[in-house]
């Protein structure tokens, strides 16, 4: 064998252990007549001593070694002397003793250290994704994901789930993100679909009396990247029959639950989960993804202010439009400097411009406060519950534009602040959305979570008449910020479906050639059922504490959709296209 231990597994039990590893050399220091080389596996690091007076061929050997070459060692565990033990490593309190040191392979000098964890430029980063790999925030990160999907695997097992995969290629039924197509070479001029989500095959699962399934499922969408998003992703595909709401949100929340700990032992997650509509969402935190480790929620204003003199908050009210602030304690202070810069924050998420009120030892300044009255100011103190010290930051505009622009300041202010501890995991559960969202560029209603989602029985029967009427079925479960996996009770009954696909507007051939599948399956007894899909990246880059999941996925694409190792995507031969029945057009076409 080529070891018998693990670098990274060796502890003081094994002094007097002769061993053989193999592995990197993570870092060298020649001494002279004594050369010490850090060795690395997956695993971790152990100090390697090499001694000329123990055994000069070894330390011949070892003075030719470099930085990522790869070795062999064979030598006798040893404990290290007290003033050299190194707390901050697992196997700091022993070193081995060579024998023998052979080279297993050289290595060329690395385009960036791997012995570091400083910053290096992405682009170089996923252009030698092979080495940033061997990198041991890299490498922690990719384990932490094996452990976080080996924990759902085994609890979802135990919850009397099946994992059943799906296919790869399936039919394309475009609705949301653009389709993947891959063109048939059997059938010229006919194409398959990567999917988006195994939406409709685990619904016929439940058709064909599964009951319970669950897989580790790869989806593609080609849509825009930013970095929590990828053109192929991983998610939790999960559905559940004969379940309501509650069975699937409680089923999630016990998982997350006992997850958290088991894989990252140094989080703590918040439990129960709470629950909030998603107007009670948008009205309190200005998102339907809310960072729940923290307060400062949005405060409704337009009651107090809505006759205000000051005619840009009279002006809002009487057009319809909201007033909202929010206090942020300790920020009167803040220099014109600060007020500009979180006065183009709210400007960047759509606001015409920010009122800024500081809470003053000498009264309430601010640019604004000279237009506004006495019983204004009073009106504010009261419904924001402003104290010496703070600063109110006031919207005034339509209620999706003082929602954005509040919800980014809030955000802004937690950094700054440093109002959540990192360690902490908030999760909540946000139900109750529009069934449907007007297409104002198509005039047409969309479905806002999907069309296969049940309306709330209690707003079924206003759904003909009024698709604003509607609530949905669906759920998202949010995270520290994110949004973190959404899901919905199906429709299982033809008719409901059938309304549902009439009101986005498809006609009936329309629905035959997308959905005639799912309509027939629905009419052989389809049970009631429902399902959720967390993202498993989203929840690894969260856990990892990382800023992209293109951290905590082992081959990620860039935002441009590229692969810079691979140089993918790229051109194939003209005979490949023959044999697909596909011709080039110029871009300009």
């Amino acid at each position: 064998m080529f070891k018998t231990h693990s670098c990274g597994a060796l502890r003081l039990d094994h002094v007097g252990t002769t061993v053989t590893l193999a592995g990197w050399v993570h870092l060298r220091r020649d001494f002279g007549g004594v050369i010490f080389v850090v060795m690395r596996d997956r695993e971790g690091l152990v100090q390697v001593v090499i001694s000329a007076e123990v055994s000069a061929e070894a330390h011949k050997v070892a003075s030719e070694v470099r930085s990522e070459y790869v070795i062999q060692v064979e030598g006798t565990i040893r404990a290290r002397p007290t003033d050299q033990v190194n707390p901050d490593w697992p196997t700091g309190e022993i070193e081995v003793a060579a024998s023998t040191v052979r080279i297993l392979n050289t290595a060329k000098t690395p385009p960036f250290y791997i012995y570091e964890d400083a910053q290096v430029d992405e682009a170089l980063r996923l252009r030698y994704r092979y080495l940033d790999l061997r990198r041991t925030r890299m490498q922690r990160n990719i384990i932490l994901r094996h452990k976080t999907v080996q924990f759902i695997r085994h609890y979802l097992d135990a919850q009397g789930f099946l994992e059943i995969e799906t296919p790869q290629l399936f039919k394309s039924t475009p609705e949301g993100a653009r389709d993947y197509l891959v063109p048939s070479r059997v059938h010229p001029g006919l194409f398959y679909a990567l999917p988006q989500s195994p939406q409709q095959l685990k619904q016929l699962l439940m058709v064909g009396g599964y009951e319970r399934y669950y897989q580790i499922a790869r989806c593609f969408r080609d849509e825009d990247l930013r970095g929590d998003r990828q053109p192929e992703f991983t998610q939790l595909d999960l559905e559940m029959s004969f379940v309501h709401r509650d069975d699937i949100l409680d089923l999630m929340e016990a998982m997350f639950v006992a997850l958290v700990p088991a894989v990252t032992p140094q989080k703590r997650i918040l439990s129960p989960f709470p629950r909030l509509s998603y107007v009670e969402a948008l009205e309190r935190y200005g998102t339907d993804k809310p960072d729940l480790r923290f307060g400062l929620e949005l405060v409704d204003l337009t009651a107090a202010l809505g006759k205000s003199e000051f005619r840009v908050f009279s002006g809002t009210v009487a057009n319809e439009g909201r007033i909202k602030g929010l206090r942020v304690p300790g920020c009167a202070g803040y220099s014109r400097r600060e007020i500009d810069e979180i006065t183009e924050v709210a400007k960047h998420a759509g606001a015409k411009g920010l009122v800024t009120l500081a809470y003053t030892v000498d009264g309430i300044k601010g640019p604004t406060v000279k237009f506004l009255s006495e019983q204004d100011l009073e009106a504010i103190a009261e419904t924001t519950g402003a104290e010496e010290g703070d600063l109110v930051c006031i919207v005034a505009d339509s209620f999706v534009v003082v929602s954005a622009a509040l919800s980014a300041l809030r955000l802004i202010f937690r950094d700054r602040l440093n109002l959540v501890d990192p360690d902490l995991i908030a999760m909540g559960w946000v139900l109750d959305f529009p069934m449907f969202e007007w297409n104002e560029t198509e005039e047409r209603w969309d479905a806002a979570h999907h069309p296969f989602t049940l309306p709330r029985p209690s707003t079924y029967e206003a759904m003909l008449a009024d698709p604003t009427a509607v609530l949905s079925d669906a759920y998202d479960l949010v995270c520290n910020g994110y949004e973190i996996a959404s899901g919905s009770i199906r429709v299982h009954d033809p008719k409901i479906q059938l309304d549902i696909f009439r009101i986005l507007g498809y006609e009936e051939a329309d629905i035959q050639a997308r959905f005639g599948h799912m309509m027939e399956a629905f009419s052989y007894g389809a049970p009631p059922h429902g399902g959720i899909a967390p993202g498993i990246d989203r929840l690894v880059m969260l856990l990892a504490d990382a800023t992209s999941i293109r951290d905590v996925i082992a081959f990620p694409k860039t935002t441009q959709a590229t692969d810079l190792m691979a140089d993918a995507p790229a051109e194939v031969s003209e005979r490949q296209l023959r044999e697909l029945h596909i011709k080039l057009l110029g871009t300009d076409t």
